[in-house]
């Protein structure tokens, strides 16, 4: 069930999903092989790089409101437990300077070799 909603989600892409996706993907990151909207335990990540243990959350203008923070800050709590890093990127930054956030993510990347 959750992979079938994985699919819809990657069939139904936000704008900046699309572009940050072109940066992603073909290992074209240093090497590193990303996927999308990946489902880890009870969540679907957006983005997610199994040899760095690293998700990548792309957040809206709804992800400011109170609840959506919450649920959030529990979600990295979760998958921090489990020892993911997760990096948040708003859409506004991925649209108007994806390379900056694709940098952002190979300094992440480049920590995990360390």
């Amino acid at each position: 069930m959750r992979y079938d909603f994985a699919r819809d989600l990657r069939n139904n892409a936000t704008d900046a999903e699309r572009k940050l996706w072109r940066l992603l993907r073909n290992r074209q990151l240093g090497g590193f092989r990303f996927r999308r909207q990946q489902p880890i335990g009870p969540y679907i990540v957006d983005f997610f790089c199994p040899q760095a243990q690293l998700v990548i959350e792309l957040d809206g203008s709804q992800h400011g409101e109170e609840k959506n923070v919450s649920y959030d800050e529990a979600r990295t709590e979760w998958l921090a437990s489990r020892g993911y890093r997760v990096a948040r990127f708003v859409n506004v930054d991925v649209l108007k300077n994806p390379q900056t956030v694709a940098d952002a993510i190979g300094n992440f990347l480049q920590q995990s070799l360390e």
